[in-house]
């Protein structure tokens, strides 16, 4: 009998390694964060302010590649998200901008645009969202096919494209509403909210963030990464005179949107990341046997952005208020999972130019290029060459769709008309590069922003004219900023990787933010998203 007790305690002890090995096979959790509109260089300006506990812990304790870029043309919202999570670029995926004109239908089509489903919860107009646009699976949806679906994937944003694209076409999809002041879904993913969502609804949150002011989280004048706060280069909210803090959320709200005004504040991140924790509450994500998938993205920052500029104030306030909301995230899962349980990502779906008008004031080159005026002089020059016409049927995305037939109708060759239409639009100032169509399909570009705009054309739905601005050019007006080029200010973002299975480290490799879903598959041994074209990132897969 004392044997037998032994030969068991030997047996029992024996499987204790295996237990913990087995548990520590896959991670209980991936939280994928995308920060909209980030650049690499924040992580650094920013960082004497940052506390221990978010940026700067993903930066210590995980991986970082110092020099991740996006690989193609146009650098937006929609095509980031889908890009990230599909490990591909728009030529593959198809989403080839926020929205884009198409031919067939002789309009513009938004990328999560899906008139065939219906809004649950929130408001009518804000529901016909759905990721059939989307033409490859993502990594969530990889994830979801190899545990047969028993793997849970929720995506939250306040943008509808920033919470579809990467949960994918399998997985639940949140965004917020703006009309009703709640989190809402289309029925493409439900036929009713989920009881956890409709109690965080009945909260309102929203109204509490929007009843107290936005001002610095520190002293105005400690923040000394910034430029001075009332600037001509800013834009402003509706109702207020200046550019500049505080703000008075409770009077603004009146006349910007009413529960709208919350993503133009770095509270629209605490309200998302509120949402996301009862998400992961609700869903009970983390808790089964196999590995869940929250995909949350930050759409303040790109709101702030947008209006203000990367050199102001309010900026440099949402990125150590972010901060501190990272760590609140990162405590939780930490409290809830364990440490080593977890894996998380951070990445941006585009960076930003600097406001032009501010930099022209500095005497660096730069401009705005008045897209309107350039079409209409071409419009003008074709008109005068080979008679009257409606010749260019749309202009959006820095591409011009040309009437093709007209262009038959005339007897003209389509090609040769591209390129004298190229030619004539370099005399521009501001347009560095003209690309055609055909080009775009018939020859291989292997560098330079040529191969950036052809990874970003997608045969069935891009134009018939690309055009490159110059390196500072904007197409905007006298104030705030935007996004969309190939330059290195619009495309290095950071690829941060923390947790389960990540030493830490960093690398100042080039590296592409395609890598990132490949690399997600190789550390949860799940296939490749079916277009991918990235590479896993070796430093964080491969073990020495």
């Amino acid at each position: 009998m004392k044997k037998f007790r032994i030969l068991l305690l030997l047996l029992t002890m024996a499987s204790i390694p295996l237990l913990a090995q087995t548990h520590a096979d896959k991670p209980k959790l991936v939280v994928g964060i995308i920060v909209d509109q980030m650049r690499q260089d924040y992580l650094y300006r920013f960082s004497d302010r940052y506390s221990e506990g978010g940026f700067k812990r993903l930066m210590k304790d995980g991986f970082m590649m110092k020099n991740a870029h996006y690989n193609y043309i146009p650098t937006y919202t929609g095509p980031g998200h889908a890009s990230v999570y599909t490990g591909t670029t728009p030529a593959t995926h198809g989403i080839i901008g926020n929205d884009w004109y198409v031919k067939k239908l002789d309009r513009m089509m938004y990328c999560a645009e899906d008139t065939a489903v219906t809004n649950v919860g929130g408001s009518e107009e804000n529901g016909f969202i759905s990721p059939r646009n989307l033409l490859t699976t993502t990594i969530t949806d990889e994830l979801r096919i190899a545990s047969q679906k028993r793997s849970k994937v929720v995506g939250v944003a306040i943008k509808d494209r920033g919470a579809s694209m990467p949960a994918g076409h399998m997985g639940d999809a949140y965004w917020f509403d703006s009309n009703t002041g709640e989190f809402m879904t289309s029925s493409y993913y439900h036929d009713k909210l989920p009881t956890w969502v409709e109690k965080f609804n009945e909260k309102k949150i929203v109204d509490s963030y929007l009843s107290q002011p936005w001002n610095t989280l520190y002293p105005i004048e400690t923040y000394t990464a910034s430029t001075v706060d009332d600037n001509p280069f800013e834009g402003k909210f509706s109702g207020k005179e200046t550019p500049t803090f505080p703000y008075d959320l409770a009077e603004l709200r009146k006349t910007n949107g009413e529960y709208g005004l919350i993503a133009s504040t770095p509270f629209g991140n605490s309200m998302t990341l509120d949402f996301a924790l009862a998400a992961l509450e609700g869903e009970q994500m983390g808790m089964g046997d196999e590995t869940d998938f929250l995909a949350l993205s930050f759409s303040s920052p790109d709101y702030i952005g947008h209006r203000f500029g990367p050199q102001s104030k309010e900026v440099e306030d949402n990125y150590l208020r972010l901060d501190q909301d990272l760590e609140r995230l990162l405590n939780y899962l930490d409290k809830t999972y364990g440490k080593d349980n977890y894996v998380v990502f951070l990445s941006a779906d585009h960076a930003v130019a600097e406001i032009a008008t501010h930099m022209v004031s500095e005497n660096v080159p730069g401009g705005n290029l008045r897209t309107s005026a350039v079409v209409s002089e071409l419009q003008n020059f074709i008109f005068d060459k080979y008679g009257a016409g409606k010749w260019i049927i749309n202009s959006s995305n820095g591409q011009l769709f040309l009437n093709r037939e007209l262009i038959r109708e005339k007897e003209l060759n389509q090609e040769a008309l591209e390129n004298e239409i190229a030619l004539f639009l370099l005399k521009f100032d501001g347009i560095k590069d003209v690309y055609t169509g055909t080009a775009m399909r018939t020859s291989a570009f292997t560098k330079g922003r040529a191969e950036l705009l052809q990874m970003g054309y997608n045969h069935k739905a891009s134009g018939d004219i690309l055009m490159i601005l110059e390196p500072g050019w904007l197409t905007g007006g006298a104030t705030g900023t935007s996004h969309g080029t190939g330059f290195t200010y619009d495309t290095n973002v950071p690829i941060l990787f923390y947790g389960w299975n990540v030493s830490a480290g960093e690398s100042s490799r080039y590296a592409t933010i395609t890598d990132i879903a490949p690399t997600l598959s190789m550390m949860l041994d799940i296939k490749l998203p079916n277009g991918a074209t990235g590479q896993p990132i070796l430093e964080i897969t491969d073990k020495k």
